[in-house]
């Protein structure tokens, strides 16, 4: 379930479903330098390494994720760009 707050400020979409390790990060990546600061990116993932990879880049890359779940897919992310 989309939490209706989260819903509002979500700036893009991107579906990762089916695809595995590394594209989901690298998708991430690129849809991310599309973004402008404060923006936030939705991403669905499916791969079960997705969850620790996309946390990892994001530390890295010092983007801030808003939230985490699991969803019948797989799991969702919010991710805002800091920088």
């Amino acid at each position: 379930m989309v939490d209706p707050e989260s819903a509002k400020r979500t700036h893009q979409v991107l579906d990762c479903i089916g695809l595995y390790c590394p594209m989901p990060v690298l998708k991430t990546r690129q849809e991310m330098d599309k973004l402008v600061t404060g923006q936030i990116l939705e991403v669905l993932a499916d791969d079960p390494a997705a969850e620790e990879d996309i946390k990892a880049w994001a530390k890295r890359a010092g983007q801030k994720i808003l939230k985490i779940e699991k969803t019948q897919e797989g799991m969702r992310f919010l991710i805002q760009k800091i920088k």
